[in-house]
């Protein structure tokens, strides 16, 4: 999901850090690239996440649109995930059982024990992950360097915590979301903490006519 889109839902934050180290701003480059995407087309390989151009999802090295856009840095993180069909893997695991019951028949012998179904399902799902390309999904990121806000394309909690640790591996920085609880306690200083934690919810209830 991308910020040039029609509607997006986004997750806000804040960089804990007060003070962010000068030289930071001359290795986004190359911190970025540290952990750029790497392709798995040609693997078996279930899942690979990392960062992207913002303007070009093929473009893991940024050779073609550097992040800086006056105070702003911009980048994607791009996560391609392998998933084959619970009906597929399904289909697929009783024709090998089957082949490998009748090998055991052959054998003289009557069952499987667990261990080797186990590890015919594990090889079935290899396999079938070789054969399943994967589906690539990317998700805008929008820094703010003169207010150290963040902004990601997403809302789904796996993804922003896969995020938010990616982000902190990258750039040695924390993040924090900017809830509602947070931006309330920004707006009216520290000194009101005590109110804002003694605040009872409302409960909204729907009645009858």
């Amino acid at each position: 999901m991308g910020f040039m889109s029609a509607s997006v839902g986004i997750t806000r934050y804040r960089i804990v850090e007060n003070d962010i180290p000068s030289s930071l701003w001359h290795e986004v480059d190359e911190r970025l690239k540290r952990n750029a995407f790497r392709d798995i087309d040609a693997s078996a390989e279930e899942r690979s996440f990392g960062w992207v151009s913002f303007d070009n999802m093929l473009d893991p090295e940024f050779a073609l649109c550097p992040p800086e856009k006056g105070p702003y840095l911009t980048f994607t993180l791009r996560l391609d995930t392998r998933r084959v069909p619970p009906a597929v893997m399904k289909k697929h695991f009783a024709v090998a059982v089957n082949e490998a019951m009748r090998s055991m028949r052959d054998q003289g012998k009557k069952f499987l024990t667990k261990e080797q179904k186990t590890e015919i399902r594990e090889q079935v799902e290899l396999r079938l992950r070789a054969r399943t390309l994967p589906i690539p999904a990317c998700f805008d990121v929008v820094w703010d360097t003169t207010r150290q806000l963040v902004y990601i394309a997403s809302t789904q909690s796996k993804l922003t915590e896969l995020f938010e640790e990616l982000f902190t591996h990258t750039f040695g920085l924390n993040l924090e979301p900017l809830t509602p609880y947070f931006l309330a306690l920004s707006t009216l200083g520290a000194e009101r903490q005590v109110e804002l934690d003694d605040f009872e919810p409302t409960v909204f209830a729907q009645g009858g006519a």
